[in-house]
């Protein structure tokens, strides 16, 4: 039995692995550990409050006394790091939050589990499993090759250069310390529970709204998208069988590019009213057969990076990952969970 600690996981991909790994792991204790900062949202977990494995904590990363307690107390053997602040436009106008949250936050961890795991050994063998960004490797050319483990780190947003700075405290204390440590960087993920600044979730919700669709620049930056059940998957694997003091990228081998994953949206939209009638009533202000007339061009984000693609060869190789949910499909999961779970987004 696993004694699990996870971080942020009443965020968007947090609060999904949360729900993946108590359905696959009915035995395991599981912690969640969350500020519930904007992005956090407690309601995302509601089904699980009553399971008898579940505890919800409300507090912070940086709060070592708290972590530490925890860790002593609940006997944790595997934290699953998700907390970060992560929209690079909250970076450009306000990184300290970020270098609060993503460093310090990580650092703080980092030192909670090297005195209970390594000083105190309270108990026999432990995980610590870290959550990054495939922005960490910085930008893409059209012909350049995806990135790889060993791709150089070039990172161009403060979001991006504070991951950077945790995934390289995560290394050290492996290699300083000997903390049994894995580091996972993923690229763009989508599904349910996704807050709705990110892209996708806000094309939907302005779709059903009526509102403009803003696209940064030319709409040509490219994004390899992941769907967030496949996510979840691939930390189970890294888990169960991944080695000790790698990392494994994460990918969805689905590179498009912005202009045209919001025309995808636009078509799924209105494929979905036609075959539901009654969504006209709900949302009358959706332009049920000219989604893409909201379209506008906006100006560009400062050092918005170009392209990225994920080569994740190694986790498919070595653990045996591949991808189940398509692009077009996950597009369409995610817009009928939005349009089925209105209460979730206007609650926010």
């Amino acid at each position: 039995m696993r004694r699990l600690l996870v971080t942020g996981g009443a965020g968007f991909i947090g609060c999904n692995f949360v729900h993946h790994w108590l359905r696959g792991h009915t035995g395991d204790r599981l912690l969640v550990l969350d500020a519930l900062t904007y992005a956090g949202n407690r309601m995302s977990l509601a089904p699980l409050e009553s399971q008898p494995g579940f505890r919800f904590v409300h507090g912070n990363i940086c709060d070592g006394t708290l972590v530490t307690s925890l860790l002593r107390e609940e006997r944790i053997d595997t934290i699953v790091h998700f907390a970060a602040e992560t929209h690079v436009d909250r970076s450009i106008s306000g990184p300290a939050a970020f270098i609060e949250t993503n460093v310090v936050g990580t650092h703080t961890l980092l030192e909670s589990a090297r005195k209970v795991w390594l000083d105190e050994r309270v108990v026999d063998h432990h995980r610590f499993h870290h959550v990054s960004t495939d922005e960490v490797y910085g930008s893409l050319g059209p012909q350049d090759p995806p990135f790889r483990e060993t791709t150089p780190y070039a990172p161009n947003s403060p979001y991006s250069a504070s991951k950077a700075a945790s995934d390289h405290l995560v290394r050290a204390y492996h290699h300083t310390y000997g903390l049994q440590v894995t580091t996972s960087n993923c690229s763009n993920n989508y599904g349910p529970y996704h807050f709705p600044e990110k892209l996708i979730p806000l094309i939907i919700v302005n779709i059903l709204h009526g509102r403009p669709l803003p696209i940064y620049g030319d709409g040509r930056n490219v994004r390899d998208w992941l769907h967030v059940s496949d996510h979840c998957r691939a930390i189970e694997l890294i888990l169960q069988d991944g080695k000790v003091g790698e990392v494994y990228n994460i990918g969805g081998r689905a590179e498009v590019e912005n202009l045209q994953l919001v025309r995808s949206l636009c078509e799924i939209a209105e494929r979905v009213f036609e075959s539901r009638e009654e969504l006209g009533g709900r949302y009358p202000q959706c332009p049920q057969h000219a989604a893409a007339d909201l379209i506008r061009f906006v100006t560009d984000r400062p050092g918005h990076d170009r392209r990225y693609a994920i080569d994740c060869a190694r986790i498919e190789q070595e653990l045996g990952f591949s991808q189940r949910v398509t692009l077009l499909e996950g597009l369409r999961d995610t817009f009928a969970w939005y349009v089925d779970n209105e209460s979730w987004w206007r609650s926010l």
